[in-house]
């Protein structure tokens, strides 16, 4: 395992902090493989005084700060990274590989900003830490594996985060996104979409290229469930709603002159409305029979839930406190409402779980001269849409001042729901 910074750091010196997650960002890990970012994490809690426990739901690091009589705050922020092969060129890129869970070997990547969540939370941490006389109540900071896979802050709910430890009066946190360093997104109500990943097996009949009447091709029957597909989201759901229908993958066959047996999609459904969410899935459930039966095929098509978690809802009252806390940690025109994003996250899990608000922004981590041009939020909506975004092989948010503002953030909404002594 590579040596990392030493654990007495004072992440409260913010060269310091960049430092630590200039090495995240090149030992990036895949879910619930997060061993060294977690052993990383617990160091550095325990350096500030935190009660720390690691392995909580797999790989999932708790920090406890009790500090007198009050409410309790939970911020989190996920650890793990993508099998993404990095192209940004940065002295300190990942060059790291590793073998997933269906045993292929794959690169790695902090594709989509993990390791500037950590970074923040460490240094909001420190910084909470070092100044208790202003505050009281109970920091309860969670560490989350496997959030690329949906599965994290349920195994984390499982294994018993808020009987052990602590239960929150709110759930707070912060995703970095290609909007402008130093600035802060939040949207109250529906912010993320529900998620949900499908396996679909296509049955046909395989055989020899050039007599394709003797079989039943799976590829023709995927390529007309795909094209079928894309109209469930045009003809099935309404205009006022939203959802998002991609077929992200299409497997099948080994040469051009055999015809398979088999083809495998896999689909990724996204929504915000439950009554939306029903429809579209069994939409997709009824086309893929359907095209599957249109085709003859000879089995009836597999269709499994790979990944699925709720929409993320920030609770409306709650996002008016914490807001006006994020106005004065970076000031009132750097805290912007960018809608509801089609992206997903299941950090609304833990709250859900908790009985607690939820309230999750975006973190701008795009260099700020990428905009000085821009004019109207029209014109930073243009701006941002053209950069590297998250899950891109050449997303690389600045270092500064995205590490200062993140520390920021998240240091006053803690407080802004901690009792003031």
């Amino acid at each position: 395992m590579p040596s990392s910074p030493s654990p007495h750091t004072d992440l409260t010196d913010l060269p310091a902090l960049a430092g630590l997650y200039r090495d995240l960002h090149a030992h990036p890990e895949l879910a619930f493989c997060e061993h060294r970012t977690a052993l990383i994490v617990a160091e550095r809690l325990g350096a500030c005084g935190y009660e720390t426990a690691t392995g909580v739901g797999g790989t999932g690091v708790v920090g406890v700060l009790r500090n007198g009589d009050g409410p309790t705050v939970a911020l989190r922020a996920d650890m793990d990274a993508l099998p993404v092969e990095e192209q940004t060129g940065l002295p300190y890129a990942s060059s790291a590989r590793a073998t997933d869970g269906n045993g292929n070997a794959v690169p790695l990547m902090h594709a989509c900003g993990h390791d500037v969540h950590v970074s923040c939370l460490l240094g909001a941490a420190a910084r909470l830490a070092a100044d208790r006389s202003s505050w009281r109540g109970t920091l309860l900071l969670v560490f989350q594996p496997a959030e690329e896979v949906g599965r994290g802050a349920g195994a984390m709910i499982d294994d018993g985060l808020f009987e052990r430890f602590a239960r929150p009066d709110v759930v707070l946190g912060q995703h970095v996104a290609p909007l402008p360093a130093g600035y802060a997104g939040l949207h109250a109500g529906p912010a993320f979409a529900a998620s949900d990943s499908l396996r679909v097996v296509l049955h046909g009949s395989g055989g020899h290229g050039s007599r394709p009447e003797a079989c039943v091709d799976p590829v023709v029957m995927a390529a007309a469930t795909v094209l079928r597909l894309q109209g469930v989201v045009a003809r099935e759901v309404a205009g006022t709603s939203t959802a998002v229908v991609t077929v992200g993958a299409l497997h099948a066959g080994t040469k051009p002159n055999i015809i398979a047996d088999h083809a495998e999609l896999l689909l990724s459904v996204r929504t915000y409305e439950p009554a939306v969410r029903t429809s579209v899935l069994r939409a997709v459930e009824r086309i893929v029979r359907a095209e599957a039966a249109a085709s003859g095929a000879p089995r009836d098509p597999e269709i499994s839930v790979t990944e699925s978690f709720p929409a993320v809802v920030n609770d409306p009252e709650a996002s008016k406190r914490t807001r006006r806390a994020l106005a004065g940690a970076l000031g009132e025109a750097q805290v912007v409402d960018p809608g509801p994003a089609t992206a997903s996250e299941d950090v609304g899990m833990l709250a859900e779980a908790a009985g607690a608000p939820c309230v999750y922004w975006l973190l701008g981590g795009a260099d700020p001269a990428e905009f000085a041009a821009a004019r109207t939020v029209e014109d930073v909506g243009r701006v941002a849409r053209a950069l590297p975004s998250n899950h891109s092989p050449l997303f690389a948010p600045v270092v500064e001042p995205t590490l200062r503002a993140g520390v920021a953030t998240l240091s006053a909404a803690a407080r802004a729901w901690l009792t003031a002594r």
